[in-house]
Order: C-alpha cells, then sequence, then structure tokens
C-alpha cells in the first residue's frame, strides 16, 4: 500500500519530528537529494519503497497542478451559455475568468510564504477545503456578480495547490533534473486541458454551465483527501522560516532584487499570458466567429493540448542536459512570437479569407511552443532561490496570473466578432517576454561569466550546470 510506504519512510525520523520522504523522494529520480540541517537523519527505505513513493508524489502533484486547467478548462465551452443564463454580456462573462485568474495570483502570495513558515500540507490543505466551499457556491450563483465574487475566492483557495506544487518540486531537485521534473509535470498536468473542455462539452450534452461546478467540486473532495491522507511533508522543521510578514517581504525584495529571477519571471509571466489570451478568447473566437459547436472547440482545445504535453516531453526527455535551458528558452519565445504574429496577420485578413483549419494551426503552434518557455521560465528562476522556494514560487505563480488577468478582458475589447483583439495581444505579449529575457536575465552575458571565472555569486552549482550544457 501507497499510505504504508510513506510510513516506513517517515518512521525513520520519528525522533526527530523531521519527515524523510525529500530524500526518498529524491533518490527515486536518481536524484542527489538535498543536503538535511544538520542532526536530522535520513531514512534508507526500501527499493520498493523508493518508487512506490516517488510515483505516489508525482502524481499527486500533476494533480495539483490540474487544478487551474480544470477550473478554467471545463467552463469554457459553457461561456456562451452563462451569457444567456445569466443574461449578462460576454465581457462580464469573462470576468469569471479574470476574477479566478486574479484569486490564483493573489492566493499564491499569501500561501507560498506560509508553506514556508508551517511548511507545505498545512497551507495546502486548508486551501483545498476552502476551493471545495467555494466551488459549491458557484454551481448555485444566481447572478454573474456571485460567480464572479466566488470564482474570486475559488482561485485565492487553488492558489495553494499551485505554488506548493512547485515548492515540493523545489524541494526535491535542483538543476536540470528540476526542469526534467517540471516536464514530467507537465505531461500529467497537461492531461487535465486535453480532457477538461471535452468533459465540460459533454456536461453540456446533459445538463447545464451548473453541472460543471458539481463536478469540480466532486474534484476537490477527492485531492483534499488523497492529499490528507498520502502526501508527505517535503520541508524538514530546521529549514523553515520562521519570522512573519515583515520577513517574508523581506524574502519577497531580495528576490525581486535579483535582476536575473526577475527577468525569468516576467518572461514566463508574459508568455503566460499569451497563452491565457488564446484560452479566454478561443471560445467566442472558434465558436462565435467560425461557427463550431462547443463539441467541436473541445476537441480542437484538446489537440492543442496534445502538442503543449508533447513539447513538454520533448523538453524533458530529449533537450534538457543535451541544451542549455535558456537556448531551448529562447527557441521557444522565437516560436511563440512568430505564432502570434502568423494569427494577427489572418486575423486582420492580410492572407484574404481564412478558415477555421489556419488559425487551429496557428494556435497549435503556440500552444506547443508553450512547453519551451514555461518550465524552463520556473525552473531558471527557482535555481536561484534554493533559501526561499516558496517565496519564490509565489512569486513566479503572482506575476504569470495577474499579467493574464488583466490581458483576458482586452481579448473581448472589440467584440465577439473579431480574433483581432486576441492576436494583437498575443503578439505584445511574446514581444514584451522576449524584451524582458534579452534585457533582464542576458544569458549570454552569464556565460561569458562563467568563461572568466565562475557564475555570478547569487548563481548555483546547478545552474552553472544548466547554463555550461
Amino acid at each position: 500500500m501507497p499510505g504504508a510506504a510513506i510510513a516506513s519512510v517517515a518512521g525513520a525520523t520519528a525522533a526527530d519530528a523531521t519527515p524523510a520522504p525529500v530524500s526518498a523522494l529524491a533518490s527515486a529520480s536518481g536524484d542527489a537529494p538535498p543536503v538535511p540541517p544538520s542532526g536530522v537523519q535520513r531514512g534508507v527505505p526500501s527499493p520498493g519503497a523508493r518508487r512506490s513513493v516517488g510515483l505516489l508524489v508525482t502524481l499527486i502533484l500533476g494533480g495539483l497542478t490540474a487544478v487551474p486547467p480544470l477550473s478554467m478548462d471545463m467552463y469554457l465551452p459553457a461561456l456562451p451559455e452563462v451569457t444567456h443564463s445569466l443574461h449578462a454580456p460576454a465581457a462580464t462573462v469573462q470576468l469569471t475568468l479574470t476574477a479566478c485568474l486574479a484569486g490564483m495570483a493573489l492566493g499564491q502570495l499569501v500561501v507560498g510564504p506560509m508553506s514556508d513558515k508551517w511548511g507545505r500540507r498545512r497551507p495546502l490543505i486548508v486551501g483545498l477545503l476552502v476551493y471545495i466551499v467555494a466551488t459549491a457556491v458557484c454551481a448555485f450563483a444566481p447572478t454573474v456578480e456571485l460567480l464572479v465574487a466566488f470564482r474570486l475566492l475559488q482561485g485565492l483557495a487553488g492558489a495553494a495547490g499551485i505554488v506548493i506544487a512547485r515548492a515540493v518540486v523545489r524541494d526535491l531537485y535542483d538543476g536540470v533534473d528540476m526542469a526534467r521534473f517540471f516536464s514530467t509535470l507537465m505531461l500529467i498536468s497537461g492531461v487535465a486541458p486535453i480532457i477538461a473542455p471535452l468533459i465540460g462539452g459533454q456536461v453540456l450534452r446533459i445538463t447545464d454551465w451548473r453541472g460543471v461546478f458539481y463536478i469540480l467540486t466532486a474534484v476537490g473532495v477527492v485531492l483534499t483527501v488523497v492529499v490528507w491522507r498520502l502526501l508527505p511533508e517535503t520541508l524538514a522543521p530546521g529549514q523553515r522560516h520562521s519570522g512573519g510578514v515583515a520577513e517574508a517581504l523581506r524574502t519577497m525584495r531580495g528576490l525581486l532584487a535579483d535582476r536575473v529571477f526577475t527577468g525569468y519571471m516576467l518572461t514566463g509571466g508574459f508568455a503566460f499570458a499569451a497563452l491565457f489570451a488564446y484560452v479566454s478568447a478561443s471560445p467566442f473566437v472558434i465558436q462565435e466567429i467560425y461557427g463550431a459547436s462547443p463539441q467541436t472547440f473541445s476537441i480542437l482545445f484538446g489537440v492543442n493540448s496534445v502538442g503543449l504535453v508533447l513539447f513538454g516531453q520533448i523538453n524533458g526527455k530529449i533537450l534538457v542536459g543535451r541544451v542549455s535551458l535558456d537556448k531551448v528558452l529562447t527557441a521557444g519565445l522565437a516560436i511563440v512570437t512568430a505564432a502570434s504574429a502568423a494569427l494577427l496577420l489572418m486575423a486582420a485578413g492580410v492572407f484574404g479569407e481564412v478558415g477555421l483549419v489556419p488559425i487551429s494551426v496557428g494556435l497549435f503552434v503556440l500552444m506547443s511552443a508553450m512547453s519551451l518557455c514555461l518550465p524552463n521560465t520556473n525552473a531558471l528562476a527557482l535555481m536561484r532561490t534554493p533559501h526561499a522556494a516558496g517565496s519564490a514560487s509565489a512569486l513566479l505563480g503572482t506575476s504569470s496570473f495577474l499579467v493574464g488577468a488583466i490581458a483576458t478582458p482586452l481579448v473581448g475589447i472589440a467584440g465577439e466578432h473579431t480574433a483581432v483583439p486576441m492576436a494583437v495581444v498575443q503578439l505584445a505579449c511574446a514581444l514584451v517576454a522576449v524584451g524582458c529575457f534579452m534585457g533582464l536575465c542576458r544569458p549570454w552575458q552569464r556565460r561569458a561569466d562563467l568563461k572568466g571565472g565562475g557564475p555570478p555569486p547569487s548563481s548555483s552549482a546547478a545552474e552553472k550546470k544548466g547554463e555550461d550544457s
């Protein structure tokens, strides 16, 4: 039983109350485990227990990172129906996406430092419980205003899964191994955007949009039970921060003072905004402009998500460790920019009247290239922050969701009958991401520093390894 495997691992350190799954999980994938604080003894579980715990926690983290796409994508095919059901304009209904995004952004700022202080498990469980309540209320919302309000609360609570999953990865891995693990998570969590709109489309066949929230409530209940029973603590008590809000703010200020960390944070944030411009606008572009059914939209969205997963595996299994993470990120940003420019030209009619197929191809390329951008920006940023993984994870997630929340309403600013605003927002975000990467991260400068005498003081050995690849 997985629970027994975890118990056997944790039992080896029960005397000093320091959990051992950190070492066990790291060993499960062949990585050198993090160095524990002095006085902490590691358990030595059997190979079978290590494999069981490693696979189990990988699946749990994948489930937690799937919460955002489930909360968003399952709901997307229902957006046009919500506008009719609640008698609200499309721009107002899109605020339900914006509210959820903003909640996920702000919630991470709170939960990230909490997880550095109290460990990963407790803040995560509380967040999941609140998520269940907020999602259930969304299912019964009589007005669009109430729906927006509880989508905000749903996002605030759902942030716990995002930020803590990322912090757990940082607890367990470093360097290119961390980038590989993020790509593995993308394989697992990438199933969510494939099946979520398909489920949403099928739900609309048998019930209305409220049924989507019934299913999300059930998902929250299952995740809460699994986390409560099976997820081990990965942050040892000796590695936790003892300070309060003031220390958390000082930590975040120190992280933001690191130009390279901030550069990767903004690069990932604006790349994510380009992705979310597609997520928020595509239901109207595909269904209202090109006349596709909710089921056809769901299939197209699923195909694009397959591209996201496929290229994520190419990134993790083939490129990472062979090619510099910065070089892979450069290629991803170039493809995203080119795809956004092509979509703008098609939407503006430069190539004449185009149908659904060319637009779908452009969106597929854009989505696929995100797998070369987002995992690598996370890994490169977190390499610099082993001392404050929760706070760093919070800043990474908050920046992404805040920029995404700002971009979301802009895609509908010219109404429901043109795809030009979506393409303009995507191209603008891609260009800003490139500017942040080139202006702040300056990877060529850091490579020159390495050749001239080693990494800068803030760089870790793992970062040097990634840059030398």
